[in-house]
């Protein structure tokens, strides 16, 4: 409490018993003993008063043991079994928990981790994925603005997510402990194939191979590809001490139509300890024609070059790309995109009348938008010649087909001329315009059907600038891409609309979650949220079938199924309610990732590390590090003064007293008549 306090507290007190004494007091011709009373009543009132006016405070300080929060994180994935690593990793969790100058020094926050990353439980090394990224983000929530060390017990071995090695920051030193043998033992591996997903009939389609060799020996060995039970390619790979990777690249016949599954094998005569790196599945789709579109255009533009690689990033599409005069036979195409039409687009406009094919407007700065109001009759254009930036908003209840909100509301602006957009009949609006914050009733992103013909517009260029926004944000094209795709797959087809919409992919790994998602609408095509939908999932080798129920999750209805044998599936989605069914099938490849290491990564946790300022433990030296940790002067525990402010009395308690205070002196003054 302050000086300044302590005087107005003693000043209160000094007016408070002045007031007292010159109202029952100070004329009164008697002091009995009522007239003390009565005085000291309204003195306890005055003061009461007064202190709830002055509302004095008392500083109260403590001190607190801060500990240096010390995460320690367990991989629990099949690869640590796979090495024989498992006792290791439980005699590490061991040495931490009967360490008492640790538990001293440190809040310790176990937890374990494979593709997800939870509390420490029971490690039973079974995960089928193991992401060593993800940590250093849960670290900066969990530990922001402190400098947490961390222990790492792993064997390093990441099989999705970005580089771990330069993911965490330097005030987060990791310490990783070495999980497993690290000898080098001999090994030959497929470490990645890379092939497109699709080929054309009658045509050869690449196949790139990434081999590498772990050991010291000169060695030959047999790469082979084979498909339909037959050997397609087969060729001999040197290594050596030298050349310990090779790159091989061949090209095979799409003779087929339809799924293709291949095993490429990589093997030698020598023995080696773990062979199940030593294949790897891939599976392609022969199709026998192509989606051709055509982008017109009569000025040059970046949108048109992202247009072109986001759509051909499908194999079964392809662009080209023509000024509006040198378009000599429309009938050619599938789809037309309309890159900012002017009236030297006329005669597309009437040939395409004709022919009803799917189309796709793009505005911006050069559209003539009187000449776009001539000839379609879908919206009515009031614009001028001043350019506005349009920003997304993604609209939930879109329903034309699925799509999710791909972080819309971070991607730049597009620019389009100022004005207004009327709609005439219905459209289906993915995104709708906002200017600076502010939303409009302008579509941004918008389609529409007139019979079998289906239409998209876009009102605004500069979609290359989205394109390069997904990279930034997901270091991949392929969420921009996907978009793109939907709507060109949206645009091709000319039957009538679904009701039940399934999304899925043909082919997953073993060990993957695989997630498929639904949408059903109802006879307005809206999304109806009190659909019941089921699937039945049906084993095709051993005819085995199972039920599950979809869950609700936003605007979309999902189902996921954890650790599926490997085999084809057919399933069967139902809508309880209207009987509608839509039926699919996937394949999912026998293919182990966390199967395919003989060593743990060293390298790599030498490398972060290092990068982190921490360094590299091994089981064996487990109170080495606990030992390093303790002795840290910049973990040591830090002793912290806490100040805390609180009123000298709860004003609660001063209101009820004063109150009653104030009805004695009233009952007292009733009593003896003085009222």
């Amino acid at each position: 409490m302050t000086s300044s306090t302590l005087l107005l507290l003693s000043l209160a007190f000094v007016i408070a018993a002045c007031l007292s004494y010159y109202q029952y007091l100070y004329k009164a011709n008697e002091k009995t003993l009522k007239f003390f009373l009565l005085a000291f009543l309204r003195f306890l009132s005055w003061s009461l008063l007064f202190v709830l006016l002055i509302n004095p405070i008392i500083n109260t300080k403590k001190y607190e043991i801060e500990k240096t929060p010390l995460p320690i994180y367990f991989d629990n994935s099949e690869s640590v079994a796979d090495l024989k690593a498992n006792g290791d990793a439980e005699n590490v969790l061991k040495e931490i928990l009967k360490n008492d100058e640790i538990k001293e020094n440190f809040n310790l926050h176990l937890f374990q981790f494979d593709q997800n990353n939870t509390s420490l439980d029971t490690l039973n090394f079974k995960g089928k994925q193991t992401q060593i990224e993800q940590l250093s983000k849960e670290i900066k929530q969990l530990f922001r603005n402190k400098k947490a060390p961390v222990i790492l017990v792993t064997d390093g071995n990441q099989t999705y997510g970005n580089d771990y090695v330069y993911s965490f920051t330097e005030n987060t030193p990791v310490y990783p402990i070495v999980l497993g043998d690290t000898a080098t033992v001999l090994d030959l591996k497929i470490d990645k194939i890379n092939v497109n997903p699709y080929a054309f009939y009658k045509n050869k389609f690449p196949v790139e191979l990434f081999l590498s060799y772990n050991g010291s020996k000169s060695i030959e060995s047999s790469l082979q590809i084979v498909g339909n039970g037959s050997v397609v390619v087969k060729q001999n790979v040197h290594f050596d001490n030298q050349h310990q990777s090779q790159v091989v690249q061949v090209y095979l016949d799409a003779n087929t139509v339809g799924n293709q599954k291949y095993i490429a094998t990589i093997s030698s005569a020598l023995v080696e300890k773990n062979k199940k790196n030593n294949s790897k599945p891939f599976v392609i789709d022969v199709i026998d024609q192509r989606t051709e579109i055509a982008i017109i255009s009569e000025i040059n533009h970046p949108d048109l070059g992202a247009l072109k690689r986001s759509i051909e990033n499908n194999q079964e599409r392809r662009v080209s790309i023509l000024a509006p005069d040198k378009v000599n036979d429309l009938s050619k195409f599938n789809i037309v995109i309309l890159y900012q039409p002017t009236t030297k687009f006329k005669a597309v406009f009437d040939a395409n009348a004709k022919l009803q094919l799917g189309t796709f407007i793009i505005t911006g700065k050069n559209t003539d938008f009187n000449f776009l109001n001539q000839v379609q009759h879908d919206f009515v254009f009031r614009m001028n010649n001043q350019t506005e930036n349009y920003s997304p908003t993604f609209n939930s209840g879109f329903n034309a087909f699925l799509q999710s909100d791909i972080h819309f509301d971070n991607f730049p602006p597009l620019e389009n001329k100022f004005g207004t957009i009327k709609i005439l009949g219905s459209e289906n609006t993915l995104l709708f315009a906002k200017i600076r914050n502010i939303e409009t009733t302008n579509p941004l992103l918008t389609f529409k059907e007139e019979g079998k013909q289906r239409k998209g517009y876009l009102f605004g260029e500069n979609l290359w600038k989205w394109r390069m926004e997904s990279y930034l944000n997901q270091k991949s094209f392929k969420e921009f891409d996907l978009l793109t795709d939907k709507i060109i797959q949206y645009l091709a087809t000319n039957s009538d609309r679904k009701t039940l919409l399934v999304d899925y992919e043909r082919f997953y790994n073993s060990g993957e979650t695989i997630d498929i998602t639904a949408q059903f609408f109802n006879k307005n095509y809206e999304f109806d949220e009190n659909a019941e939908l089921s699937i039945s999932l049906r084993n095709k080798a051993t005819n085995e079938i199972k039920n599950y129920n979809f869950m609700k999750a936003n605007q979309a209805f999902k189902v996921n199924f954890n650790n599926l044998l490997a085999g084809n599936y057919s399933f069967t989605v139902t809508e309880k309610n209207s009987k509608t069914k839509e039926s699919g099938s996937f394949e999912v490849l026998d293919f182990d990732i966390e199967k395919q290491f003989v060593n743990p990564d060293t390298k790599r946790l030498e490398l972060l590390a290092q990068n982190t300022n921490g360094k590299v433990f091994y089981p064996d030296q487990i109170q080495k590090l606990l030992q390093f940790l303790s002795e840290n002067k910049e973990y040591l525990p830090v002793q912290k003064e806490i100040v805390t402010k609180e009123p000298l009395i709860e004003w609660r308690w001063l209101l009820l007293l004063l109150a009653f205070s104030l009805a004695t002196e009233w009952f007292v003054r009733k009593y003896n008549g003085l009222l």
